[in-house]
This record gives C-alpha cells, sequence and structure tokens, in this order.
C-alpha cells in the first residue's frame, strides 16, 4: 500500500495539477519537438547528473541511513549515464521513418511509420535505487521528444528535493518537473490524465496505480517484482554460483527488485551451497554494522518485517545461517541470511523478501524446480547456472519471468540494447533504449496513395471489375 508523509508545497495536488496543464496543453499547442531539442535535454540532464554526482550520493546515503557510495556509483549514476551515452549515440536513428511494404491491391502507394512524441509521461519512482528508477524511464521519455513529471518515493525525501531542485535549475517546468509528497500526492499524481505512465514499485501499489490510470485509459508501464528464482544444475561449480547468487542477493542488502529471492539447489547440494553463499557474504562484507559498504534497510519498518519472518523461520524449524556483529539493529541493519527449508505458510515463503535473506529449497530432478516456478506467480527475473547448452534451452522453455541472466545475476538490466520488463503479476511493458524509445512514442501509420487509386476506381457502384478483383485477390 501508498506510505504516508507530508508533502513539501502547501498545496501538492493544486501544483501538480497546474504543471500538467502546463505540460499538457505545450505538448498540444507545439510541434513535436526537434533531434536538436531532444538531444539539448538529454545533454542537460546529463550535464546535471554529472555536475551533482556527489550531492546525489550524499542525498541517498542519508536517506538510507546508510548506503554503500559504491553501490549509488555503479547501480545508479553509472546505470543512467550508461543510458544517455547509449541513447545520445542512436536515438536520431530512432526517429527516423519506418519505411513498410504495400500490398499489391493497393499499389502504387507507400506506407511508412512515423515515431511521434505521445505528449506527457508521468513517472513514479520507488525508493530502492531512487535516482536510476526516476532518470532511466526520463532518457527514454526525454529521446521520444516527450514532457514528464517525475513523482519520487516520500522513504526519499532528501533525495527527492534535491532532485526537485536541480530540475528546476536545468529545466523550464513545461519540460521537466518534480512533485514531492506522500501517499495522497502519489495517488493524485497517479490519476492525472497522462498520455504514459511508469510505475515502479511493489505488485500491490502497482495494482492501485493502473486501477487509477484506467479512469483516463492512460497506458501504463508496470515494473514490479516478486520472488525471482535460481536454478543451480548439476553441472555447474557451486562456489561460482554462490558468489553470483550472493553478489546479487546482498547488493543494497537485498533491496533490489530483481534480487534472487530463492534458489532451487540439487538435494545433496543445499546445504554445501548455504554455507558457501554465507562464505561468500563474509568475503565481501567482513563486518555488517560499522561497514559503510554494507546498506542499511531504508526504514526500522522494513528491518522489522524481515527480523519477524526470520524469527517465524527458525520458530517453525527452518535452518538459519547468519553473518552479523553487534550492533546491526541500531545501525538499520540485517546481516546476510540464509533459511534453509523454510515454512510453507510462512512471510518467507509468500511475500517478496526485499532484503538480504535467501531461501535455499532443494530439488530432485529438473523438471520438479521447473514445475516449482511455474506453479506460481511470474517473476520478474530468473537466473540459470549451468554450462550445458541444452540445459540452457530446456530451462528457458520451461518457466516464464521478465528477464534472464544466465550465469549471473541482475546483470541483465543493465543491458541498454535489451528491453526490461516483467510478465504478469512482476509487471507489463518494458523500456531501456530503443524498446524504451519506442514505448513512450506513438507509432503513427502513414500511407499515401500514388498516381492512381485502384480501391476508388473499382466503385461504387460497384461492377464487373469489382467482381474481377475480388476473384483474383482471393486466389493469391
Amino acid at each position: 500500500m501508498w506510505n504516508n508523509a507530508k508533502s513539501s508545497f502547501a498545496h501538492p495536488e493544486e501544483e501538480a495539477h497546474r504543471l500538467f496543464d502546463l505540460q499538457y496543453r505545450a505538448s498540444r499547442d507545439e510541434p513535436p519537438a526537434s533531434y536538436a531539442t531532444r538531444r539539448d535535454r538529454l545533454d542537460r540532464l546529463r550535464k546535471m547528473l554529472v555536475e551533482n554526482d556527489a550531492a546525489f550520493v550524499e542525498a541517498i546515503g542519508a536517506d538510507f541511513g546508510n548506503r554503500s557510495n559504491h553501490e549509488t556509483e555503479l547501480f545508479e549514476i553509472v546505470t543512467v549515464l550508461n543510458a544517455l551515452r547509449h541513447t545520445r549515440r542512436n536515438f536520431k536513428r530512432w526517429m527516423r521513418d519506418e519505411r513498410r511494404p504495400v500490398d499489391m491491391a493497393f499499389k502504387p502507394a507507400s506506407a511508412r511509420i512515423r515515431h511521434e512524441p505521445l505528449g506527457v509521461i508521468g513517472i513514479i519512482a520507488p525508493w530502492n535505487f531512487p535516482l536510476q528508477t526516476a532518470l532511466t524511464p526520463l532518457v527514454d521519455a526525454l529521446a521520444a521528444g516527450n514532457r514528464a513529471m517525475i513523482k519520487p518515493s516520500e522513504f526519499t525525501p532528501r533525495f527527492a528535493e534535491l532532485l526537485r531542485t536541480l530540475v528546476a535549475r536545468h529545466f523550464d517546468e513545461a519540460e521537466l518537473t518534480v512533485i514531492t509528497g506522500g501517499v495522497e500526492v502519489a495517488r493524485y499524481f497517479s490519476s492525472l490524465p497522462f498520455d504514459h505512465l511508469v510505475f515502479t514499485g511493489s505488485t500491490a501499489v502497482g495494482r492501485e496505480v493502473m486501477e487509477s490510470a484506467a479512469k483516463n485509459l492512460t497506458p501504463v508501464t508496470l515494473e514490479l517484482g516478486g520472488k525471482s528464482p535460481v536454478i543451480v544444475t548439476e553441472d555447474y561449480p557451486l562456489e561460482q554460483a554462490a558468489r553470483s547468487v550472493a553478489f546479487g542477493k546482498y547488493s543494497n542488502s537485498g533491496q533490489i527488485c530483481v534480487a534472487p529471492d530463492y534458489a532451487l539447489v540439487p538435494r545433496a547440494k543445499v546445504e554445501d551451497f548455504a554455507h558457501a553463499v554465507i562464505a561468500e557474504a563474509k568475503r565481501s562484507f567482513p563486518t555488517v554494522a560499522r561497514n559503510p559498504d554494507y546498506t542499511a534497510m531504508i526504514s526500522e519498518r522494513h528491518r522489522r518485517r524481515l527480523v519477524d519472518a526470520i524469527e517465524e523461520a527458525s520458530a517453525a524449524g527452518a535452518t538459519v545461517l547468519t553473518h552479523e556483529d553487534e550492533g546491526m539493529g541500531q545501525a538499520g541493519k540485517i546481516g546476510p541470511t540464509v533459511v534453509i527449508n523454510a515454512p510453507k505458510d510462512g512471510v518467507l515463503m509468500n511475500e517478496e523478501i526485499f532484503g538480504p535473506v535467501l531461501l535455499v529449497k532443494p530439488y530432485d530432478t529438473l523438471e520438479d524446480a521447473l514445475t516449482y516456478i511455474r506453479d506460481r506467480d511470474r517473476p520478474l527475473a530468473m537466473y540459470i547456472f549451468t554450462k550445458d547448452k541444452a540445459t540452457e534451452e530446456r530451462l528457458l522453455d520451461g518457466a516464464i519471468s521478465g528477464g534472464v541472466t544466465v550465469n549471473g545475476t541482475i546483470l541483465h538490466v543493465g543491458q541498454d540494447m535489451l528491453p526490461f520488463g516483467g510478465v504478469g503479476p512482476s509487471g507489463m511493458g518494458a523500456y531501456h533504449g530503443i524498446d524504451g524509445f519506442r514505448r513512450l512514442s506513438h507509432a503513427r501509420s502513414v500511407h499515401k496513395v500514388g498516381f492512381i487509386n485502384g480501391f476508388e476506381r473499382m466503385g461504387p457502384p460497384w461492377g464487373g471489375l469489382a467482381s474481377s478483383a475480388a476473384r483474383f485477390l482471393k486466389r493469391r
């Protein structure tokens, strides 16, 4: 559900409505943005980010209480800069009209697709990667010639205020603006009649956003989450798999929408794998509470939820392996944890974990593992560890997910040449690169009649020529 927080505006809904009306009218009254205008907007966005990267790192770190500076730099700032670099190099080509063939029945004629701006794009960003989830879809929106409004999460107020201030300094409010505030502002924001709405967050809130947007027939791109599985096969080295899984699970303390949620491991290797993951966590993070590179949970409520879930699993007989030290609670942290055989009816097995807790489950055959995944909601990501190409294809065919990294974790999200998105309860729609450009563009069909219009010549009044043409066209 939405979370309550106060807005920085006295009347934030009125301000949001004013800014939306301003952008809406500009998008309708002015001609589509030229390549030069779009390039200028992307250049200003890059300038804003490069000149203020340290301020963004500091603000996000303060919002978390402790956030690894390296994680903010690599997972957020570098990711957005890569998206900008890729888009600035290619979007002039993406803007070109796309020629399409014309069926013989309609010749002479020409056909083409014009990729035109939709208008005003709304972006609702979560707290776990506040900069990346706000600005990556923005890159696609600006490249496609749109105007945009961003609503950051109320859980990252320092970042949100910094972004609002810097955007106002680098952009006219008719181009781009940031609306800050809590639950009431978020709800109002999602009710505005945007030309497209991009939401990243939980499945529960995604349902609310989609319901609100549906009242205006606003199309949505929903990047949600779910329980993303890992499948470790017999042929893959256990220590290598453990290292990759630990990286994806404990980066940002597991507060990643595509973080591995549970690992399916051959039954005889479950204990060894679990201990290998914890060993890798200890190598990566020798200490926890006072380690600046081990990120805190975003709030005490989020931390307490997971602490209670771990205690519930332990009380039910699950094996719990942890890497922890004194003072974690005071530092707002939970140490890297692995849980073997968590109870089927417990929180860990039935809710997205979104924290540094990995579940490990045994399987006897690959089909058993695939059946387990298929019997649940389609996840945002799936991770396959195998050296065998045939096994890789079998696993890809056997279960559907939003995206996949083979022999690694979370890395597919950083590929600007690949679309990123979910499927079913883990989301709808995808963006990044050319896929994001097209997602936030209108593919407008243009058919141009040649020197003679054959269909008009056939009638009405319909006669012998139409009958002959129909007989010929049906025989093709």
